[in-house]
């Protein structure tokens, strides 16, 4: 937790985030996540050992939304929110919105992107208009270009900074969480996201990604690259590095 979070950071100023609030018996797959984490984190005298009290029936009837928990991190075998993002996008009829404050996705994600883009879907990308890291603004830069090239609509926060991390596929299913679109989140961090497939859910976040929109300016690769010579350098930099950023 920090200050910027609450937007009394100057240098970023308004924090724009996505968060989700989550009842049912959705809870038990994050309550899980939660201790299995403090016991990889905790000192052996203070792990904590499973009790039937942490995974209380909820009393209210189930909810409509049907609601999957995905977690991934060095201790996964596999990288299933990765595979989430890709298996949404291969499947997208008409549409892929996405907004994440680092766009450095491997070549994996960023190829299925390409294909959603070159067939003719709306594909969007949502990032901010600032760094918050020196090597990573460049990075995030030079991919959401690769991605215009293919024919995506890149869209550049002006109202703060944007550290939403949300992926919306034809409106009605989606992925809300902690994972950027990055290889750090994809393989090194502890993540958790949730992936709903729900029209309604899905309605909603369209209406929050196009008020989002009013904040925003086309991505412009001049006015983004300013210096060619001076920009080649960070880019080639920081993208040599963006598996470690």
């Amino acid at each position: 937790m920090g200050d910027e979070y609450l937007g009394e950071n100057p240098k970023f100023g308004y924090w724009r985030d996505t968060h989700l609030r989550v009842t049912g018996t959705a809870v038990s797959s994050i309550q899980q996540r939660l201790l299995t984490d403090w016991n990889a984190a905790a000192a052996p005298a203070d792990r904590v050992r499973w009790r039937e009290g942490y995974f209380v029936e909820p009393a209210e009837a189930p909810g409509r939304v049907a609601l999957q928990i995905a977690a991934s991190g060095p201790d996964s075998e596999w990288e299933r929110i990765k595979f989430g993002y890709i298996k949404m996008i291969d499947s997208a009829q008409r549409s892929v919105w996405i907004q994440s404050p680092y766009f450095m996705p491997d070549f994996a994600v960023l190829d299925a992107l390409k294909i959603a883009a070159r067939s003719g879907l709306d594909v969007r990308l949502m990032i901010p208009d600032k760094p918050d890291h020196l090597l990573v603004y460049p990075a995030t830069l030079s991919y959401a270009d690769e991605l215009a090239q293919a024919g995506a609509r890149i869209s550049i926060y002006r109202n703060g900074f944007l550290h939403a991390k949300t992926v919306l596929v034809d409106h009605e299913m989606g992925s809300v969480g902690t994972a950027n679109m990055d290889y750090r989140s994809f393989r090194l961090n502890f993540e958790v996201n949730a992936f709903f497939y729900d029209a309604d859910l899905g309605a909603r976040l369209r209406d929050i990604y196009l008020d989002d929109l009013t904040l925003c300016t086309p991505f412009d690769r001049t006015t983004a690259f300013g210096n060619r010579y001076l920009w080649a350098i960070k880019e080639s930099t920081s993208r040599l590095v963006s598996p470690l950023l």
